[in-house]
């Protein structure tokens, strides 16, 4: 048995746009931003959805996209379950697992990053 949640959305945006896209949804969305001093990479617009994170990441020279991020107890467990499902596992980055949905779209399965509280009462549990 596992828990799972769907924790994040996130703004993969080319380096030389990430300036311009933070002050753009920080504005849009009235939100002020963080980014941790560890993962520069990441800009957290914080609170625009209550128990969600919603992150401007800097993604080199890919094109824009957005992807979600699946966050959970049991890395295995939930990238087995979504593989059962359809999904595609297409790499790992750090912790993260990436992987593309049967439409296409990309999602990251990574360890739990938001608070215990939250993610006892907004998890799914799954056999």
């Amino acid at each position: 048995m596992h828990r799972s949640r769907l924790a994040s959305v996130v703004f993969d945006t080319p380096v030389a746009q990430v300036g311009p896209e933070v002050d753009f949804w920080s504005a849009a969305l009235g939100t002020p931003t963080y980014s941790p001093p560890s993962e520069e990479q990441f800009t957290a617009l914080v609170g625009a959805v209550p128990d969600f994170f919603t992150v401007v990441q800097a993604v080199g020279d890919d094109p824009p996209r957005y992807h979600v991020d699946i966050e959970t107890d049991n890395l295995a467990a939930e990238v087995a379950r979504l593989t059962a499902l359809g999904a595609e596992s297409l790499t790992r980055w750090k912790d993260a697992f990436v992987m593309r949905s049967p439409g296409g779209h990309l999602l990251c399965v990574v360890p739990v990053h938001s608070d215990p509280e939250t993610f006892a009462r907004t998890a799914h549990t799954w056999p």
